[in-house]
């Protein structure tokens, strides 16, 4: 199935205007029973998703959708985290001087931050990464959503995508949308869907649209940061197992809940 956002050829008067913006938040989850194996976690996380692999992943996304990078500013922070963001335009442009700083936008972006963060008591750690990417145009960030979502290892995924502002056709007619469409998880490819259960809550009136993603089924080891399942007892396991799903739970449905009986 070709899921990529094709506009129709509209005869537009001047530029289109509409902006679309789809919005990530990705989350991780481990295991770490001590501050040694948490220590670790964060290093680990801020390895693999240093500011240099952030702006990798958010360059593809610039080439998938068919738009030109203007600028790059990226960031590691410490103790943890980094961002990215990343300006682009749907046109081709000229050589961009060095002096140029991230508020000289034009007409596009794409940003990332991430947030390893950490229970203060029962041993579960989250990583959180918030994504944007906002285009104007003809471009399309629907178009990247496959490859984001392929680029890292998400437990929970909350998606928004919103179309915004209006463009005119040739008769001066204002145009809201470019191209049809009812639910995010049209663009998102039958394998990732089959891994997921999902939820939507759009309003259609406001071109606006909401998709919550949670793993069906997980392996309890590949939860586990410096140690394996053989290295628990039958108690342990429930009860790691009963945290990681409380942990997910709470953070699909965006409130806390009654302990989680498995």
């Amino acid at each position: 199935m070709d899921t990529s956002v094709k506009s129709n050829k509209m005869k537009l008067y001047g530029f289109n205007n509409l902006t679309k913006t789809l919005s990530f938040n990705i989350y991780d989850i481990c295991y770490t029973r001590t501050e040694e194996e948490k220590r670790q976690y964060i290093e680990y996380i801020d390895e693999v998703y240093n500011a240099q692999r952030l702006t990798d992943i958010l360059t593809e996304v610039s080439h998938i959708i068919g738009a030109n990078v203007l600028n790059v500013a990226k960031q590691d922070y410490d103790p943890q985290g980094a961002s990215v963001t990343i300006l682009i335009s749907e046109e081709p442009v000229d050589k961009v001087e060095k002096d140029d700083v991230v508020m000289h936008l034009d007409k596009s972006h794409l940003t990332v931050h991430t947030y390893p963060e950490s229970h203060p008591d029962n041993g579960v750690s989250t990583f959180r990464a918030d994504i944007d990417v906002s285009t104007c145009g003809q471009i399309s960030p629907l178009n990247a959503l496959n490859y984001l979502i392929d680029s890292f290892d998400s437990d929970i995924i909350s998606l928004d995508y919103r179309v915004r502002g209006f463009t005119r056709d040739i008769h001066g007619k204002k145009l809201f949308m470019d191209h049809r469409m009812n639910s995010i998880q049209n663009y998102i490819n039958s394998k990732t869907r089959n891994l997921y259960n999902m939820i939507d809550v759009n309003v259609y009136q406001e071109n606006i649209f909401h998709t919550k993603m949670m793993l069906k089924e997980y392996d309890i080891n590949n939860y586990l940061f410096g140690i394996t399942e053989e290295d628990l007892t039958l108690k342990e396991r429930k009860q790691i197992n009963q945290q990681l799903k409380q942990e997910m739970a709470e953070i699909f449905y965006g409130r806390n809940l009654p302990s989680l009986k498995i």
